[in-house]
């Protein structure tokens, strides 16, 4: 059991307050920062703190002892690698619209790009590891986001209600064919929409949402009333990408927004974009991203459409699983599972036993929490640090240390099912 010192990764779209406040430093901070990466990727990994205060990295460690960091089981599985990136996002602007492939497709385009010469850094290159990035985020504080392709038909009324003339063949395919064959056909048709087309279209669908604005607001259209946050959607997006095919295809997918504790699932060939908030992000340890817009980088249209996955539905909500203080939030990979640990209400003094078995990572989000283990060594995480736990860490536990208090855990989901983490005063 070790103490991480964690990198902040600066992007454009990041917030110059939620990972200062976090991390106890000067708000604001200097520049946006847009992630907290905590895990052993090999690009930007954890150092491990010792008690003197030498830092080793993660990476490097685990390459070292594959068997002792992860476990037997896990260091066969992953080849010797941590198989999740746990990450704290704090999203000031819209990310891009993106989709991650599956692990086949991931394999397949990761040689193909290979046997073609392109250079694994290079900005025109879809494949950056041979691996699939399925991701789970669990909303911090209010979390903004659009996922999934909508309901058909849901998406043809408020297609409707815009009344944009430029729009109408577009709406009428879509309506002649509500399935996700006429999705695939509209967004397929957007995406490859030329320059020219879209820089006409994109303000007409601007004026059509102020209309669609103005009329849920004097309460002249309970349709519209349906559809203001979408509107106010596209609007923004096409302020910051004016032009941009991805404003369009914002359309079609589902607008959430998340209160904290909620939970979204990202699996492979679901087009989503983040727009604004901070939240818990664990992923598999991979950099693989197909963009559809909303971003200068390179959008590989061909690759998008072909791992896209167009079936229509409501959000991907996880429901967290609660016993007592814990939290567990599951999905059907086994890279990664996430645990919120919660004292308050009267229970801040119980001691919770955390699942034994592969890597661990905790980060304390809130409050001060004391993790101990059978060999006797305990460590004070106050709010924003966090602890590497090996697979051979057996009878760890935790406490608040003092009222209230938060602590995100990520494992990696080999085991299953989970062991129930006991609880005791």
């Amino acid at each position: 059991m070790e103490l991480l010192d964690n990198p902040v990764r600066r992007y454009a779209w990041g917030s110059r307050t939620v990972i200062a406040d976090l991390l106890g430093r000067e708000v604001p901070s200097p520049h946006p920062e847009a992630e907290l990466w905590l895990g052993a990727h090999p690009g930007d990994p954890s150092h491990l703190v010792a008690a003197d205060g030498q830092r080793r990295s993660l990476f490097e460690e685990i390459s070292r002892d594959p068997a002792g960091r992860l476990g037997e089981d896990g260091a066969r599985r992953w080849e010797g690698r941590l198989p999740f990136l746990f990450k704290v996002l704090a999203a000031e602007e819209p990310l891009s619209l993106q989709a991650h492939p599956t692990e086949a497709d991931a394999a397949a385009g990761y040689a193909r790009e290979d046997a073609e010469g392109v250079p694994v850094d290079h900005s025109r290159r879809s494949y950056k590891d041979p691996n699939h990035k399925p991701e789970l985020v669990c909303a911090l504080g209010e979390f903004h986001a659009l996922t999934g392709f909508r309901e058909p038909a849901t998406t043809v009324e408020l297609l409707r209600e815009l009344d944009v003339p430029q729009l109408s063949g577009h709406v009428e395919l879509l309506a002649g064919q509500p399935d996700q064959h006429g999705l695939r056909a509209l967004f397929s048709t957007w995406i490859t929409l030329p320059q020219g087309v879209l820089d006409q279209l994109v303000p007409a669908v601007q004026e059509g949402c102020v209309g669609l604005l103005r009329r849920a607001s004097s309460g002249e259209s309970p349709t519209a009333a349906r559809f203001i946050a979408e509107a106010r959607t596209v609007l923004e997006l096409s302020e910051r990408y004016p032009g941009d095919a991805g404003v369009l295809a914002a359309l079609l997918l589902n607008r959430v927004t998340l209160a904290p504790g909620e939970a979204l699932f990202q699996d492979a060939g679901v087009l989503h974009a983040y727009l604004s908030g901070a939240c818990i992000e664990l992923m598999a340890n991979s950099d693989n991203v197909l963009r559809g817009g909303l971003t200068p980088k390179h959008v590989d249209v061909p690759e998008l459409l072909r791992v896209l996955n167009f079936s229509a539905g409501p959000a991907p909500h996880v429901f967290g699983v609660t016993d007592g203080p814990i939290t567990r939030y599951d999905t059907k990979v086994e890279e990664f599972r996430l645990w919120r640990l919660d004292w308050a209400n009267g229970n801040e003094g119980d001691v919770v036993s955390l699942p034994e078995a592969g890597p661990r990572i905790a980060l304390c989000t809130a409050g001060s929490v004391k993790v101990s283990a059978g060999s006797g060594r305990s460590i004070n995480l106050r709010r924003g640090d966090s602890v590497w736990l090996d697979a051979k860490d057996v009878e760890v536990k935790a406490a608040s240390v003092d009222g209230p208090a938060q602590l995100f855990l990520a494992t990696d989901g080999l085991y299953r099912p989970a062991p129930s983490p006991g609880r005791s005063t």
